[in-house]
């Protein structure tokens, strides 16, 4: 089958991962899949900071535009995808259109019934939701996705709380499937790697490990979780976090980690490239996730358990599908950081529960959560006639 994926994202980091997940599962179902990227974006290949070119530096300035500006820009876009998209069915004729929903776009379903072209949309963002650049544009907004999620042939919903959301709103939205994130088992595989060896280059040894892989932003919490636990870390003299990543609040951390002299016993290794992750996770014993919010599917959770490593996280609904507290992983009440910390320090002394625990979150990822299984979810939503 003929499938034309298009969105209107940069294609870096998080997205771009998921946007390669979903687009090598269907073709390895047998489908061919043509990408329709935003203009200058390639998520196909992971993005590289050194690689930034002027159109990147372009879209910052439009990002930081002010709101209203910014979102009327977003609106007009309609006409530029109105070519690019028309332009791509023509070429590519396909027998079924896949979109990752952004706001304000509408005229990609409005292409496809014109055309009679299936088309499913994958719902990652929503105009119900809060939002870190609030809406100024929301009853716009609003009205557009309603129309979209009504008219579409099928929509894929990385949460419930966002199809229910959904429905609250709009009413009788088109057919859906929940389908949160995923990993990629060849790249995320424990087996490929000598954790040993790997550790033994980081100055880890024999220490406990708890890592965490992500944005250090606000939402994830990683400022507040390390301010909470750097004076109780001497309670488990064994310990040590390693935590992965770039954002926002790392600063404020590693002048933290500096101040209280815990350089040896929290390791800040910065941002690393998607492919290096899960040497990472290969050093680690279990990880944690110290916030979340209310309708997000985090990436690195599915990375994590992919790789054996269970992870202590706050029980946000769409946390709580994917971690079976005390089966796959280890659930605290979200927003109390306490819990979150007492949890990890009672682990740095259970190795028999953390290995337990790891081998069923990597089961279930095997089992469920793999890429191939979102394709196939979201194929299910097309009418018998087009999905053969």
């Amino acid at each position: 089958m003929r499938i034309l994926y298009h969105h209107r994202t940069q294609g870096r980091h998080v997205e771009g991962v998921h946007i390669r997940g979903i687009v090598h599962a269907l073709r390895d179902l047998g489908h061919e899949v043509s990408v329709l990227s935003f203009p200058g974006a390639d998520p196909e290949h992971e993005f590289s900071p050194a690689a930034t070119t002027g159109r990147g530096r372009l879209a910052g300035l439009v990002a930081r535009m002010p709101g209203v500006l910014f979102e009327l820009l977003e609106l007009a876009y309609n006409l530029v995808t109105l070519v690019r998209v028309g332009q791509a069915i023509r070429r590519v004729r396909p027998q079924v259109i896949y979109e990752r929903y952004s706001l304000f776009l509408f005229v990609t379903v409005w292409l496809a019934r014109r055309r009679r072209i299936p088309i499913v949309l994958e719902i990652n963002d929503s105009a119900l939701v809060h939002r870190v650049r609030p809406l100024k544009l929301k009853s716009l907004a609003r009205w557009i996705e309603g129309w979209c999620l009504r008219q579409s042939t099928g929509l894929v919903f990385i949460s419930s709380y966002f199809r229910a959301q959904a429905e609250s709103a709009y009413g009788d939205i088109a057919p859906s499937v929940i389908s949160p994130n995923a990993a990629d088992l060849h790249r995320f595989d424990p087996g490929r790697f000598d954790r040993e060896r790997l550790r033994a280059e980081r100055g880890l040894g024999d220490q406990v490990v708890c890592g965490h892989i992500g944005v250090f932003a606000r939402w994830h919490g990683v400022d507040g979780f390390v301010e909470a636990i750097a004076e109780r870390l001497r309670e488990q003299p064994g310990l040590v976090l390693v935590l992965v990543g770039d954002g926002r609040t790392l600063p404020a951390v590693r002048a933290l980690v500096d101040e209280r002299g815990l350089s040896h016993r929290v390791i800040l290794p910065g941002r690393v490239p998607h492919d290096d992750v899960a040497a990472w996770i290969a050093c680690m014993d279990y990880a944690v996730l110290p916030d979340s919010n209310l309708y997000g599917s985090p990436m690195k959770l599915f990375e994590l358990m992919a790789m054996g490593v269970a992870v202590v996280a706050p029980d946000y609904a769409p946390v709580a599908e994917v971690i079976d507290d005390g089966h796959t992983g280890w659930l605290f009440p979200r927003g109390e950081l306490d819990a979150c910390v007492q949890r990890v320090l009672d682990l740095a002394t259970c190795a028999d529960e953390r290995h337990r625990i790891g081998s069923a979150a990597r089961d279930y990822v095997v089992r469920e959560r793999q890429w191939r299984n979102n394709a196939q979810q979201l194929l299910s939503l097309l009418p018998a006639a087009g999905a053969a």
